[in-house]
């Protein structure tokens, strides 16, 4: 979690200046959620989009043939979601997120010599990573499960017990949001994670930036540019 993602943080957390109207009340950890359509302030992850749709014919040939996989690790992974196919929820994320959590955590500096990037599937599965590739990986597995995005997020937060930035990724289940982690193999609740605030989430479509409800600071910002949108997104 470096220079980029810090920047949306800064913007995230002005957060505290806008309408309480407009936002959802009910959101991820608690929190009040403000939504925009555009990714354009996540440049990191439309590049993992469209990497993610150069490597779509690779994800099928190694399903259909595991001699066609770039290593063993790809065909395990095609091998676990065959396995989990029409599988209850649960079960299916109990059981990725075992399956990422197994992949010894590695640094964007110690991975890739850059302070920040966000890995695909296959990268991740050929050299690891760190938290948010942990999250991309799960994410992308249960797309391939037929979840659709609206279903899924990756949250970029703040851990105030280990007092650092993190990212997990977040599943909706009826009227439930489970939790899956690099750090616990456990599927937990988000409201059982108080320690975690988020600054903002994504999927393919949207984002959201995130204020605790306690806020008390006035609304005098455009909301515009606390999603990234406009001069404070560039």
């Amino acid at each position: 979690m470096r220079s980029r993602i810090w920047s949306l943080v800064v913007v995230s957390n002005l957060l505290a200046a806008a309408s309480a109207a407009q936002a959802d009340e009910s959101g991820l950890f608690g929190t009040r959620e403000f939504r925009a359509s555009s990714l354009a302030a996540l440049p990191q992850w439309r590049g993992v989009l469209e990497r993610v749709e150069n490597e779509r014919p690779a994800w099928r040939r190694c399903a259909s043939d595991p001699q066609a996989c770039p290593n063993k690790a790809g065909a395990a992974w095609r091998a676990l979601l065959r396995g989990l196919e029409g599988a209850p929820l649960m079960e299916q994320l109990k059981a990725i997120n075992r399956f990422a959590n197994q992949f010894r955590y590695k640094s964007d500096s110690e991975n890739w010599n850059k302070s920040d990037f966000w890995a695909t599937p296959v990268e991740f599965l050929a050299r690891s990573g760190d938290c948010e590739d942990y999250a991309i990986f799960k994410y992308m597995s249960l797309r391939e499960l037929g979840l659709p995005p609206e279903r899924l997020r990756i949250v970029v937060l703040k851990d105030t017990l280990r007092d650092l930035a993190h990212a997990v990724l977040a599943v909706w289940d009826d009227e439930q949001i489970w939790i899956l982690d690099n750090v616990t193999n456990a599927v937990i609740r988000h409201d059982r994670l108080g320690h975690y605030v988020p600054y903002y989430s994504i999927n393919e479509e949207t984002r959201w930036a995130h204020l605790p409800k306690g806020s008390t600071m006035l609304a005098r910002i455009d909301p515009r540019l606390l999603l990234g949108e406009g001069s404070a997104g560039r």
